[in-house]
Parts: structure tokens; sequence; C-alpha cells
């Protein structure tokens, strides 16, 4: 009898089929178990692994200085003045360590060798890996008097064949085949160190449509001078792209700060001071088993003491929103992790003493404090600084080292209670303002759990009947429904007729709404605009808004196509960042972008005239001189001063019609740039705005100024 065996059956299964991916091969097979990702994200993270090795010199105290430049050619080059990879061999291997650093997984100097007390690298897998995903990366270290270079393709140490032009990625490219070179290429100034590293990411790994983020880059190394007092980063660009800073030529920004991350928690917080910046400071040692290599090249357990230095602002305000960042060593953790819970318990802990022993003057009763009560308003930078710290996974986002917990809250415990103690008339004063804020937030979510409505939203908010001024939508399909905010009733006039009322609501307001920037809670309910908004959506605002019960699927912002309009539309987004910041998390708050001029296309015959929308001037221009070139005739353009002045067909083809309507999602970087600019604008510090007034003059059109 015959027996036959499928390729599926558990025999066929042998060792044969198991493959075994060695060197920087597994990155290229699996870049996603490195940086997360393949998309702008990776990519960013990529660019992360080579700063946060120069910042590494910095905190151990041997770099002043490091720029980043991104490159017109889609390189990026990072160059700082740290004491410069080591370029001996490195015995154990035989080769340079330079070519250790970039080729080989799990080597570095950040094993507990000596070379960092802490550091954000922690691996031996950042420089290496960031190298097997590059199309081609060179680096320059200057050490010893010399310059020392050597260049990689997707890992391969060898040579390119540049031309006058310079390096490029697509160079020729020779591997070396018996042995490599670390070559010297130059003489360095007496004492002068330092690394230069320029890599091209290679787009076989990287999706098409990643791309560097300026702002993200920006916001990073602001956040890395804050947390290196001292250290300068210089953050350039020449890429020329359109919608960054260096669209029309090379842009650049400095960051240095002497203040650490009490100026960093000043610059954080949005609202007004409740306290001062607070500092709580300390060390804690705690032991832990370890494997060390020894001098023979074996890992053996050994016990060793750590120290944890704790660093923590904090800065309580009138508001009611809070923000934390944490960072272990340099590293932003984005998920928190054993230290952001030890400040966490701390903070409970202290705070629950307190109000117990000032209860009579407090007037707590037997209510307990939550964590939320306390968190209110409240703006804070948790920093740790260790050696070798255990992290989940190479991006780093959650901290896993179980004695930090401990340590941080014995820390901020003792720190925080001498402060609410303190006989200091200043802090005295700010503390008992700081207790009854809290004692305040305790009884508001108490009585919002009571009542099931937050006190917050009592008095316009408490009506049963949506504003008499709304026009609703038949649909109760959320996914579908639309509500488009329109500015003024001539404007309502026409959306009405160029809606679909199946799924289209419409709510106008009166002009431009409240400043909720410097206004406080009560008079945001108070104002009527406000209030209609609020209302209409339908989940209330701030601590107590719930995503579930907004009753609209898209929030679409409906101005001109003018100053006017566009600052009525910033005022929307900030109240809704400042008050409805889920929705816009959830990407579903949309500008509308209505054209600005319309163009007729006179057509010979009986054959309809052709319209053309165009959204800018230069679109205008450009559709003008095209339509020209091609012999068409066409009337005089018109310029759309407001929605009022479309027909309904013409609003509706243009801005409200799904099929041929563009919109413009807001995201929380978009709703945060623009509190900003507002803030700047139209806050209470006047001599920012003057500085701005007198900086911009120099760029100012005079043909966008509507008269």
């Amino acid at each position: 009898m015959a027996v036959s065996t499928s390729a599926n059956a558990p025999g066929s299964y042998s060792a044969r089929h198991l493959q075994v991916l060695e060197g920087l091969e597994a990155v290229r097979k699996r870049p996603g178990m490195y940086v997360g990702s393949t998309d702008s994200r990776g990519l960013m993270h990529c660019l992360w692994e080579i700063i946060d090795n120069a910042v590494d010199e910095a905190l151990g105290g041997h770099c002043e200085h490091i720029q980043v430049t991104l490159h017109a050619d889609g390189s990026v080059e990072v160059r700082d003045d740290g004491r410069g990879i080591p370029v001996d061999i490195e015995p154990r291997t035989g080769l340079s360590g330079v070519e250790v650093v970039f080729t080989k997984l799990h080597a570095g100097g950040k094993f507990g060798g000596g070379s960092y007390a802490a550091s954000g690298g922690l691996h031996g897998v950042g420089a290496s890996v960031v190298n097997a995903l590059s199309e081609r990366l060179d680096v320059e270290v200057d050490r010893g008097g010399r310059t020392y270079a050597m260049s990689f393709h997707r890992g391969e140490p060898g040579v390119f064949a540049d031309g006058a032009e310079g390096p490029r990625a697509e160079a020729p490219f020779t591997p070396y085949v018996v042995g490599s070179e670390l070559r010297v290429v130059g003489k360095a100034k007496r004492g002068v160190t330092g690394t230069r590293i320029r890599y091209w990411a290679d787009r076989q790994i990287f999706l098409p449509e990643a791309h560097f983020a300026h702002e993200e880059l920006v916001s990073r190394a602001r956040q890395t001078s804050f947390l290196v007092p001292g250290l300068e980063l210089v953050v350039r660009d020449e890429r020329g792209l359109p919608g960054t800073p260096g669209a029309d030529g090379p842009a650049q920004e400095c960051f240095k700060h002497s203040g650490g991350i009490g100026e960093f928690c000043e610059f954080l917080a949005a609202d007004n001071p409740v306290t001062d910046v607070w500092r709580l400071q300390g060390v804690g040692r705690f032991h832990e088993r370890v494997p060390v290599l020894d001098a023979h090249g074996h890992m053996t357990p050994t016990d060793v003491e750590r120290e944890c230095h704790v660093d923590v602002a904090v800065r309580w305000g009138t508001g009611y929103d809070s923000r934390t960042e944490s960072f272990v060593n340099i590293i932003h953790t984005h998920k928190g992790g054993t230290h952001l819970q030890g400040f966490e318990q701390a903070l409970l802990k202290v705070f629950r003493a307190q109000l117990e022993a000032n209860a009579r003057r407090l007037k707590v009763g037997g209510d307990k404090v939550d964590k939320d009560d306390i968190l209110a308003g409240l703006t804070a930078v948790v920093t740790v600084r260790l050696a070798e710290p255990q992290f989940e996974g190479q991006t780093k986002e959650v901290l896993g080292t179980n004695a930090v917990r401990a340590i941080v809250a014995r820390v901020v415990e003792k720190q925080l209670t001498a402060r609410l103690t303190s006989t200091k008339r200043d802090d005295k004063t700010q503390s008992s303002q700081l207790l009854e804020k809290v004692v305040a937030e305790m009884k508001s979510r108490i009585s919002a759990r009571t009542h099931k409505e937050n006190q917050r939203r009592k008095n316009a908010l408490e009506t049963s009947t949506l504003p008499s001024k709304l026009a609703d939508c038949r649909s109760n399909d959320v996914d579908r429904t639309e509500l488009f905010i329109v500015e003024g009733d001539s404007a309502l006039g026409t959306a009405k007729l160029a809606r679909d009322s199946d799924f289209q609501a419409l709510l106008p307001i009166r002009g431009k709404i409240l400043n909720v920037q410097k206004a406080s809670v009560g008079d945001m309910l108070k104002n009527a605009e406000c209030a209609s908004i609020i209302q209409v959506i339908g989940a209330g605002v701030g601590r107590s808004f719930d995503l579930g019960a907004v009753r609209y699927g898209k929030v679409i912002i409906m101005t001109d196509a003018d100053v006017d309009g566009a600052h009525i539309r910033t005022l929307l987004l900030t109240l809704f960042f400042r008050y409805m910041r889920p929705l816009v998390e959830a990407g579903r708050v949309y500008a509308a972008v209505p054209p600005l001029h319309r163009i007729e296309v006179v057509n010979a015959g009986a054959k309809k005239n052709e319209l053309i929308y165009t959204y800018s001037e230069a679109q205008m221009r450009a559709t003008l001189a095209r339509l020209r070139k091609s012999g068409r005739s066409v009337k005089e353009p018109q310029r759309y001063k407001g929605l009022g002045e479309m027909d309904a067909h013409q609003l509706a083809d243009t801005t409200m019609d799904r099929a041929a309507r563009t919109l413009r999602r807001v995201t929380l970087a978009d709703a945060e740039a623009a509190e900003r600019v507002f803030d700047l604008l139209m806050g209470s510090d006047v001599p920012p705005r003057k500085d701005f007034i007198v900086d911009s003059a120099h760029r100012l059109d005079r043909e966008r100024i509507d008269a």
C-alpha cells in the first residue's frame, strides 16, 4: 500500500525549513520590530536614534552643540561636537569601532562599561538599524587630530564613486571584498572632536509617502534643549517643501535653554497659574542582578547597585485639563511606566493626607479625593536618570524598571509634603489655593455623578430643546450626519438650499464668538454662541465630554474665504481644542474649503459656458494663463467675498456636495498651532505680539488685504 505525504503534513516541517537571519538581514526583513513602522513614524524614529546618540554625549558632559540638517536630496545629517565614535580596533571582532557600531547589532558603549552613566541608547542597535535601513550612510569622525570616514550601502561597508555634484545615494558603489577600511580623509584641529552622520533612507523599505516632519523635529529639538540645559540644538531645513518654514529658502531654528524642566513646565502650561513651578528632586538607590561582560567575554550575572536621580517639575493652573510628560534620561516615555506610576501614587497619598489634616477648614466632609481631582489643571514634567533602565521594546515608550516606582514615590511624597506644609508666605498662599481647587474639583465630580450632570454645564445646557436657529437633518445615523457651523444668516439661507437635508444640519453663528483662550469656563457657557454649539453637539465640555454622545459624525466649520473668516475659524478651533478636545483627537472636526474665484469660460455657439473654480490667487493666475494660451475666451474672474455671494448650486457643487467638495481635517497639531498663534495675536501679553508684528512686517502682501 502506497503512502503519499502532503506538503502540509506535520512530518514535512523539518529543520531545513527554518531560516536564520544573520546580522542586519533581520532588520531589513522585519523593520517594524526595530523602528515601529515603515511610514513617517518609523522614518522619524531612525532620526531620533542618531540624534539621541549625540544627546547621550551631552548628558555625559562631552557635547555642547548638535545640528540636524534636512537636505534637499532627501538625506538627513546630524553633526555633534562630542568625543567622536572610537576609531581604534575592537579586539574581539578585529574591526574598527566605527564599523562595529554601524554593522553589529547590540554593540555599543552603553552596556555598563563605564562610558555612559545614563543614556537614551541602551540596546546597541540604534545606529546599526539606521544603517541597515539606509540606501547610503556616510560617517565622519574627528578624533586624535585626524578625520576618519566610512560609507555603507544598505549596511554593507564600501566606497561610493561620487562625482563633482557631491555625494548621492545612487552613486556607483563598490563593497569591500577582503577587509574593510576606515579611511583617513583629512586633519582635524587640535582638541577638536565630533561625529557627522549623513544618510539616505532606503525607499525599498519605507513607504513612498514617508517624510521627515519638520514640526515634529523642531518640537523634539526644543524638548531636548529643556531636558539638557546648556545644550544648543540647531534644526536646518533645506528641502524647500511647500507648507514648511523652508519653502522660500533654507530655514534654521536654534534652541538652547538653561532653566531645565522648570522652564519646560512653564512652556507647556496653557492656563493662568495657581502655583509657581515647583521642583521636586531627590536620589534613590536600588540593587538589581544583571548580566555583565567579564574579561573573558562571558556574560556573568552580577548584583549591582544603581542610583536613580529624580527631577520633577509641577505647576497647577486655573484650568482643568492636565498634561504630564515623562522622560527616562532623554527618552520621552509616551506611555508612561513605573516612574509615572510612582509620581501619581505619591500625589494621591500626599493630597489625601493634606485634605484630611485640613478637613475642617476646607469643609471636605467624608468624601475621598480622586486622582482626576488632583490632576485637574496640572502641568508636570517627570524625569528620572539611571543607568541601563529596562524598557518594553526598542521604541522605549514604557519604562519597566520596577524599583523606580518606589523611589519616585518617596521623593515626590517628601518634597511635595514639605512644599504644602511650608510656613513661607508665598508657599502658604499657593498651597491654600491649590487645596481649595482640589476640593472644588472633588465636589464638582461628586455633584456630577449624583445629579448626572456636571456643574459646569448648568444654565443654558440644561434646556431640553435645541436652539431654534438650528436647521437639523432627518437622519439619526451618526456616521452619516454632518453639522455645518455657518458664518452669518446670509450664508445660512444659501446653505439651506444647497444642503442635503437628509444628513446635513446647519447652525449659524453671529460674527466672532467669545475668545475662550482668555475667558473663564463660566463666561464661555454664558456666551450664547458657545452655549449653542455645545448644546447642539450634545456631548458636554471639558473632562465630562463624552465622545459617544456626539450627535453628528462630522463637525464642519464653513466660513468666508477672507481674513474675518479665518479669524472666526480660529476662534471656533480654540473652543474645540480647549473644551472638546476628544472630538479633535478623533478626527471629526473639519474646515470647509470654499472657492475664492469663479472663472467663466465662454464656449462658442449654443454650448453652455464652462465654470472653473479656483482656491488661491496663484491657482487663479495659472488657470487664466493656461486658458488664454490655449485660445479660450474668458470673462473677468469673479472674486467671492463671502459664502452668501454664491448661488445655492454653486455652494453645493464646490463646498457641500460630498462628491465634489474639499474638506480639511483638523488634527491636534493644527489646533495646537492655531492656539499658539491665536494666543500670540489675541492673548494678554502685549510685548510678544509687538515683536511678532515688527518682525513679520516685511512679509506683508498688500494685495491680500481685503479692502
